[in-house]
């Protein structure tokens, strides 16, 4: 980790002629307002150095939300609905900030992943379940992401049986070979090529003065279709494995109480920079597809293609470059989430800081997860949307009892000491939890009928 212990510079605020700042070449002093400005340009500098070295567990976690599944959403909501639905991001945004600085704050506060305190305060039981289900929504997501891969590279021309086995190695070799601050860095990195989309919605020309407009003024209809693509992007903002792996990275990266309003800051900076990229997501399919006449995306590629005959092959590339970005990204965070919060939970060593030789369980189980999950894309005529679908169902399933799990040890003074919640935090996180939960459950339910 960064140097996030270090103090500012030390400043000399005082008229005295002892003091180094008050000299300039010989005796002329320095004036007052002159030496405020030094001080407090030290200052801001301070800040900003110990919020990059902060930076890092809630801005990745974030963005890796904006995965091929998230992608789909948003691009099916541009080109069947236009600009309509961008004012849901708005309360996504809001609700994605709430649970994750609870997972920031445990995590800081505590010291301990998720899974360490679920297994702590209500049992091995109650952990095994939630490891269980867990996993199994998380191998379904990690078999999407790498058919992200494939499909974001079959625009490229690439086949999959070349792309798919790839990537697995690439992501494989970063986290397995990697420590944490250089795989923080590069998965920094990575986050940083989701601004592909907003220079493909710019080129895609869209009416920015509408897409504000349906940015800040609601709109409904009454048809189902239009309903549940409210649900689909409001339900899917907030997903079990995000929780425990903030909570885990928080931990690993030595985040403490000391530096949480820094940790804080990454969180809630991330998760405004992810649902901007899904505006822009939106906007460009919006802005080319709709306007078009719309039509049904079945596939995230698709809107990739769909953008090359409005905004150009530029554009396109683009959109197919966010797509194999995002899967990357996600095929690396998933089985890292799933191996930490089994390892936390069985009391096993975990973290991308230990050696193989010293996390073995953990770094088999990352390494089992990258080949069954790539190895499933390869299968001929896998029905991999029946997987996705089923892991979405498990998704949601998990959701009220992680939801649940965060409020009652975050509001446990014995855990949490003088940072649990206020009264409007838990407002806030209970009306949350309460409303994500009713979504989720018609998202299960229409998926399950469906």
């Amino acid at each position: 980790m960064d140097d996030i212990r270090q103090r500012p510079p030390a400043t000399c605020l005082t008229a005295s002629p002892h003091c180094s700042l008050n000299k300039v070449r010989g005796d002329h002093h320095i004036s007052r307002p002159l030496v405020r400005r030094t001080a407090n340009l030290s200052l801001v500098k301070y800040r900003l150095i110990a919020f990059l070295s902060i930076l890092g567990p809630g801005f990745i976690t974030a963005n890796v939300d904006n995965d091929p599944g998230g992608i789909l959403t948003y691009s099916q909501a541009g080109a069947k609905y236009g600009y309509s639905l961008l004012w849901t991001l708005i309360p996504t945004t809001l609700a994605l900030i709430v649970i994750q600085e609870m997972a920031a704050r445990m995590g800081a506060i505590t010291g301990k992943g998720l899974s360490d305190l679920i297994r702590e305060e209500f049992g091995l039981r109650a952990t095994f379940i939630t490891m269980a289900i867990l996993s199994v929504a998380d191998f379904g997501n990690i078999a999407a992401e790498f058919a992200g891969i494939a499909s974001g590279m079959g625009v490229f021309g690439v086949a999959k049986y070349l792309s798919v086995p790839v990537g697995a190695a690439l992501v494989w070799t970063v986290i397995v070979k990697g420590r944490y601050k250089p795989v923080e860095r590069m998965l920094l990195l990575f986050s940083l090529i989701y601004f592909t989309y907003p220079i493909s919605a710019f080129l895609a020309k869209p009416d920015w003065k509408a897409a504000v407009h349906d940015t800040l003024i609601p709109q409904f209809h009454g048809d189902t279709q239009y309903l549940m693509m409210i649900v689909g992007l409001v339900g899917t903002t907030i997903t079990p494995w995000m929780q425990f792996y903030l909570q885990a990275s928080i931990v690993e990266k030595g985040v403490d109480r000391r530096h949480y309003n820094l940790s804080r800051w990454d969180v809630i900076v991330g998760c405004i920079v992810t649902d901007v990229i899904a505006f822009f997501i939106v906007v460009a399919c919006a802005a080319t597809i709709y306007k078009a006449g719309g039509g049904e995306i079945t596939d995230a590629a698709q809107a990739a293609q769909a953008l090359v005959p409005f905004a150009g092959k530029f554009a396109g590339a683009l959109f197919a470059v966010g797509l194999v970005n995002a899967s990357l990204l996600a095929a690396a965070i998933l089985p890292l989430a799933t191996a930490y919060n089994i390892c936390e939970g069985l009391g096993f060593e975990s973290g991308v800081e230990r050696r193989f030789s010293e996390a073995p369980i953990f770094y088999w189980l990352y390494t089992l997860l990258i080949a069954f999950g790539a190895g499933f894309v390869l299968i001929p005529r896998m029905p991999l949307l029946k997987v996705i679908l089923f892991s979405q169902v498990a998704n949601g399933v998990l959701l009220p009892f992680v939801l649940f799990y965060m409020l009652v040890l975050i509001n446990r003074k014995r855990i949490m000491q003088e940072y649990t919640n206020n009264i409007w935090q838990n407002i806030v996180a209970w009306s949350t939890a309460i409303v994500m939960v009713a979504l989720t459950a018609v998202l299960v339910w229409q998926t399950v009928r469906g």
